[in-house]
């Protein structure tokens, strides 16, 4: 099979970029990873039937971890669409239908993180506020 030097080139910058896309969403997740495990406070305790009394969540606390775990999801799933769009895009042969096709599965996914980005920002600044 013959690989043209502007396929090669289409093809590491896809990889490039989907490397330094996963890398970023890594350091993301690491960074939320401690807001998405609960540890009960000390004056929290909890009898053998499941019963708890003391140091619960606020529903603030409550929204933001609800929020996270939306958002790393949602991060998840635009990334895997941009790696998407990007194997389209370099297996699209030159045909300008596919090229489109793919072009706007990656477009739509980078909107897709900056509304979550967004959606982030002000949940954070609400819950701050109440």
């Amino acid at each position: 099979m013959y690989v043209s030097i502007y396929g090669f080139k289409k093809i590491l910058t896809t990889i490039l970029v989907a490397t330094g896309i996963l890398v970023l969403l890594m350091g993301i997740i690491t960074t939320l990873a401690p807001t998405l495990t609960y540890a009960a406070p000390e004056d929290h305790v909890c009898d053998a039937i499941g019963g708890c009394s003391g140091g619960g969540d606020s529903i603030s606390s409550t929204i933001k971890n609800v929020i996270n775990v939306m958002s790393v999801i949602g991060g998840v799933i635009a990334i895997i669409m941009i790696i998407i769009g990007g194997i389209r895009f370099v297996t699209s042969s030159g045909d300008s239908n596919s090229t489109a096709s793919a072009r706007n599965t990656i477009i739509y996914a980078l909107v897709g993180l900056v509304v979550i980005a967004f959606a982030q920002v002000i949940v954070q600044f609400v819950l701050e506020r109440t």
